[in-house]
């Protein structure tokens, strides 16, 4: 299959329509070049609060209530997207209040399949801004989407930095990873994590970034960032495990093909089996004793 990996510009919109036909143009631009997944990224939405002016949009908190606003109508584009053009959408994540789960809000992506049919993933592990400034809350648990395209989880930004996190999905075939980052150190943490579970899971990882500033905003001023596909630096990979990676900070697609077959090879034949051997650690990774040697 061919994965479309966005390097997303946030805007400041002037109304509902241009934000559909924003959405719109993307995916029939990636839908056109053949993709049957599209991966957008963490806390795009919140151009979302845009729409509610630009006091507003600044205004951390009063962003958080705006954006979940409008949730449900970006959804119905979406799902309207997806099945438009016969292809799978992980959407921007937003900031979703779910009484269910906390009074705050969570960090949810939303994943859009033909047919109508739709999910959704929560961030698990809040960064230091998302917990310490912002409160955002951690969200339901993990999961693992079994579609037309294979088995599906989603790993939102920091989350993908955490390999208990990465071996809980290790049934998945691919690795979603939105993410928002602003600094190049930022952008590499998220980089270096999602190929690190791409060779733990022997699997491919498809990651999507915000590029570019938004003045309008206190969360995602400004962002680095790139779209990059990762796989298993084993047989039927490239060397170094890079399916793709576009230009930093140069807003588009990136694609890749990604082939099952050698994800299912790789994990029963490779030239080492990480996902098979994952459980020799037990019994060895305890903490290790501080030993003298002066």
């Amino acid at each position: 299959m061919k994965v479309a990996a966005a390097a997303y510009p946030c805007s400041d919109l002037t109304s509902w329509d241009a934000y559909v036909q924003k959405i719109t143009d993307w995916v029939s631009e990636a839908a056109g070049e053949g993709a049957q997944l599209l991966v957008f990224p963490e806390y795009g939405a919140m151009e979302l609060a845009t729409l509610e002016g630009r006091e507003t949009a600044l205004d951390l908190e009063a962003s958080l209530y705006a954006v979940n606003k409008w949730v449900p109508q970006a959804d119905a584009l979406h799902s309207d997207l997806a099945d438009r053009f016969g292809l799978h959408i992980l959407a921007a994540s937003a900031p979703v209040f779910d009484e269910a789960i906390s009074a705050r809000p969570v960090n949810r992506a939303r994943l859009f399949a033909p047919g109508g049919a739709v999910a959704h993933q929560d961030k698990q592990i809040m960064t230091r801004f998302e917990r310490e400034v912002w409160d955002i809350a951690p969200g339901g648990p993990l999961q693992v989407f079994d579609t037309a395209l294979g088995k599906i989880a989603v790993l939102i930004c920091y989350d993908s930095e955490f390999p208990l996190l990465g071996r809980a999905v290790a049934e998945a075939e691919l690795i979603l990873v939105p993410s928002v980052t602003e600094a190049l150190s930022g952008h590499s943490r998220v980089c270096i994590g999602a190929a690190a579970r791409a060779l733990e899971n022997q699997c491919v990882s498809v990651m999507s970034s915000v590029v570019g500033t938004a003045d309008w905003s206190e969360s995602i001023d400004v962002s680095t960032g790139r779209g990059s596909v990762f796989g298993p630096p084993d047989r039927g990979f490239p060397e170094n495990g890079i399916l793709a990676q576009g230009k930093l900070n140069a807003p588009g697609w990136t694609y890749a093909t990604v082939d099952r077959s050698a994800i299912a090879d790789v994990r029963a034949d490779g030239v080492v089996l990480n996902r098979t051997h994952w459980s020799e650690q037990s019994g060895r990774d305890m903490v290790a004793a501080i030993t003298p040697l002066r």
